[in-house]
């Protein structure tokens, strides 16, 4: 998309949609983070959508994070890694990004841990949960959380602020909410444990096709790419 017109009209349509839905969950708009994904975007297009009040930006793979970092205007922004994370590729992202959604094990969190601590950092961790119980996508099992958890918050160099979780992909979003009220009731029992260094703040679940939902069941953190930028292009050069 290069039409700087049309982008607005789509995050202004984004945002009414958020502040609609959050009305009916008995918030407001201010209490949702809309992230705009921006896998396979190109940098100046991202930095149109910024000059349009986008504040938060997710990305995919360390890949692109690396190759657009010092093109996008990041005053004021904030950087969310929302893919999948392997413990060898946190040393090129832990002094660029500001929060990672996809901590997946405790051996990703030491990894984080460790990389932090050399650049005297605490990062803001989501523990990602695979609360439909699908083989195709990441997360730790639902019932492991707290096991995971308690293994985690003794790191001093990560800090545990919520949940994250992609549910299964449906042309009906009705059909998911279960996975987010789950997901909800999850993050809820989590925060009453009141573990050290745990600090259930966020829960980042809904994407362009069910964040509606996800924020009528307590999402406050959104994921959104294709209803802002369009269909991805997978064949442009970043």
């Amino acid at each position: 998309m290069s039409d700087f017109n049309q982008l607005k009209r789509n995050i202004q349509e984004i945002q009414n949609r958020i502040a609609r839905a959050a009305e009916r969950s008995g918030r407001t708009f201010e209490d949702i983070s809309l992230v705009a994904v921006t896998k396979t975007v190109e940098p100046d297009i991202i930095n149109q959508a910024i000059q349009l009040g986008i504040h938060h930006i997710g990305e995919n793979k360390v890949q692109e994070i690396m190759k657009k970092y010092d093109l996008i205007n990041s005053s004021g922004l904030k950087w969310h890694l929302i893919g999948h994370l392997q413990t060898n590729k946190v040393k090129y992202i832990i002094d660029k990004v500001d929060m990672i959604h996809s901590v997946d094990s405790y051996k990703l969190a030491v990894e984080i841990d460790k990389r932090a601590k050399k650049i005297n950092k605490i990062m803001d961790i989501l523990i990602q949960v695979n609360i439909s119980g699908e083989e195709s996508k990441y997360g730790i099992q639902p019932d492991e959380c707290h096991a995971v958890i308690q293994d985690i918050c003794k790191l001093p160099n990560v800090k545990v602020r919520g949940l994250m979780t992609i549910a299964p992909y449906t042309d009906d979003a009705e059909t998911v909410r279960p996975y987010f009220r789950d997901l909800k009731k999850l993050f809820i029992d989590i925060a009453e444990k009141n573990y050290d260094n745990v600090s259930m703040d966020y829960l980042s679940m809904g994407m362009t096709g069910d964040f509606e939902v996800a924020i009528e069941e307590g999402a406050n953190i959104v994921r959104i790419g294709t209803a802002i930028f369009g269909p991805r292009q997978y064949n442009n050069t970043i």
